[in-house]
């Protein structure tokens, strides 16, 4: 099978598999270039939750980068100190974080609030042993308790870490840290989070609009052939009526 006909199937079914493999590889591209271009995988990530509701809605997809880059990251903390413009409308950058360094699992994406040494992870946050080490707080913009205080991730009550198996989550340590936040595009996380139906409505789409094509195709050969048709009994009428003038003439 040579290049041109892997371009060029035959056969419908081939035309949406070449599609569906285009598809594919446009994908891959795209994943390599945001790879390069942020320095940290995974470079986007979707939101599940409403924790960092309004700022960060629900089903939004955030592009994340190596905290190194774009001027690096700052907690809360520090960019309050230092008079630093909001990021996601508050201050301190938003990171995108391994729960305890866990991996295989969704990371957190939520906000960087201070820095604490091993000393105050153990006298202000309550943590004991390998737990009290020094590290980053953290906490979603819309976390809050009943009362209205707010809901830190490494509160020993929050339930943040539930999800994950794990039932108090300690400071962040730096080698847990994926990335920081960058820019968030609304709705599109859905696509990742439901990728089976994703994947069923973009090969749903491809084989519609290759029926289309097709449908478009045969009726414009079809449209071809009838005027094609017509000129050439057009043109048989302009000989017999030519002939019998003719005739008429010789007569």
């Amino acid at each position: 099978m040579s290049f041109k006909d892997i371009l060029h199937p035959k056969t419908q079914a081939g035309e949406i598999i070449r599609d569906i493999v285009i598809v594919l590889l446009i994908v891959a591209v795209i994943g390599l270039v945001l790879f390069a271009v942020s320095g940290t995988w995974p470079a986007l990530v979707a939101v599940e939750s409403g924790s960092m509701e309004p700022n960060i809605p629900t089903y939004a997809l955030v592009f994340v980068a190596e905290e190194s880059r774009y001027g690096g990251w700052q907690t809360q903390e520090e960019a309050l100190a230092s008079g630093a413009d909001p990021v996601f409308n508050g201050y301190g950058d938003v990171i995108v974080y391994q729960p305890n360094g866990k991996t295989g699992v969704t990371p957190i994406i939520h906000r960087a609030i201070e820095k604490v040494t091993s000393e105050e992870a153990a006298s202000k946050w309550g943590f004991t042993g390998d737990a009290a080490h020094a590290g980053i707080i953290t906490k979603g913009d819309h976390n809050k308790y009943p009362d209205g205080e707010p809901a830190y991730d490494q509160d020993k009550h929050s339930g943040i870490g539930s999800k994950y198996g794990i039932s108090w989550l300690e400071p962040v340590k730096d080698e847990w840290i994926v990335g920081k936040a960058i820019f968030a595009i609304p709705f599109i996380g859905w696509i990742p989070l439901n990728l089976l139906y994703s994947i069923l409505i973009a090969i749903g789409i491809i084989i519609v609009v290759e029926i289309i094509m097709k449908i478009v195709s045969k009726k414009k050969n079809a449209d071809s052939l009838n005027r094609t048709e017509k000129r050439r009994e057009e043109r048989k009428k302009k000989r017999k009526q030519r002939g019998r003038g003719e005739i008429r003439y010789g007569s």
